[in-house]
């Protein structure tokens, strides 16, 4: 715990001009005489911390033994610090914060960044996130039983390699003992995980890199056009982000996307039956034909 304190000092003192030993003592809940003796600590180990008199007294470090600014640009810097603050959020990572201390002690400018980021789903069980990283760092196998997009139920071990956020959700990737390969799993589809006491030594390398794909065997895109009434354009604007937009003279919207394949839009009708009678599917007409036949077997459903 001391040595912790005394490294975090060390970085408080080169990110700050002075601070005075009661500030460094309310920070660490420690002592103002712990913290005269871990600055004779930190100066024994050749770190030159100079003691300045006076109301606003304090100690520092000499300017010329802070790292040179130079090395890494603001930009870099601010990019840097931008990600692993918004890392910090969602893993709680006392390791994260520290490098970006260090990083501030680069840093050039102190106003307000011009980029923030916030990857916390909180939609997601954030202690299970934690519980994964935490058994990738440590090699422990994960357990959980997951729901696959056939709505199937199996149970999985798995050797974790690593947490990914991509198209606002988290995945762990790793090798499925059950498969004996490697696979990808939605988080948000993961029940019942427990973290085992058996570990494994396997060296899991970089996820490996996906073929091209051969677009000559994808389908033609389809265009869809639904149509919104002015009370639900923040949350048709929210969820098409990238559809064309069309504002109508009476205050409502449509949108024409382009999906992948017309024959699986399952998605869609479930995004757009969300919006309930604010949102009416215009084009093209089989899906507007599926469309009326599923409100019917909701219907239906109700009625039995």
């Amino acid at each position: 715990m001391k040595l912790e304190r005394l490294i975090s000092m060390i970085y408080m003192l080169l990110n700050h001009e002075i601070l005075s030993a009661s500030e460094l003592a309310d920070k660490y809940k420690v002592s103002q005489r712990t913290i005269y003796r871990d600055i004779d600590a930190i100066c024994a180990a050749g770190i030159p911390i100079v003691s300045y008199q006076g109301v606003n007294g304090g100690y520092g470090i000499v300017e010329e033994y802070k790292m040179d600014r130079s090395l890494l640009g603001s930009y870099d810097v601010g990019s840097l610090i931008t990600v692993l603050q918004g890392m910090s959020t969602v893993f709680r990572d006392d390791k994260a914060m520290e490098t970006v201390r260090k990083l501030q002690t680069i840093q050039q400018e102190n106003g307000m960044p011009s980029l923030s980021l916030d990857i916390e789903n909180r939609r997601l069980n954030n202690k299970e996130l934690r519980s994964i990283r935490s058994a990738i760092t440590s090699k422990h196998i994960v357990r959980f039983d997951y729901i696959d997009a056939k709505n199937d139920r199996t149970s999985r071990k798995i050797e974790p390699a690593s947490l990914m956020y991509k198209n606002q959700s988290w995945y762990v990737y790793g090798f499925c003992l059950s498969r004996q390969d490697y696979r990808e799993f939605k988080l948000s589809r993961i029940v019942e995980l427990a973290v085992l006491p058996e570990t494994f030594s396997r060296v899991h390398n970089v996820r490996p890199q996906e073929g091209m794909p051969d677009w000559s065997l994808r389908p033609e895109p389809a265009k869809v056009v639904v149509h919104f009434l002015p009370n639900a354009l923040a949350k048709a604007l929210d969820v098409f982000m990238g559809a064309d937009k069309t504002f109508n003279e009476d205050g409502s919207l449509t949108l024409t996307l382009n999906i992948g394949d017309a024959s699986h839009t399952e998605w869609l009708m479930s995004l757009v039956l969300g919006f309930g009678d604010r949102a009416v599917i215009l084009e093209p007409p089989e899906l507007r034909e599926r469309f009326e036949a599923k409100l019917r077997s909701m219907l239906g459903r109700y009625e039995a």
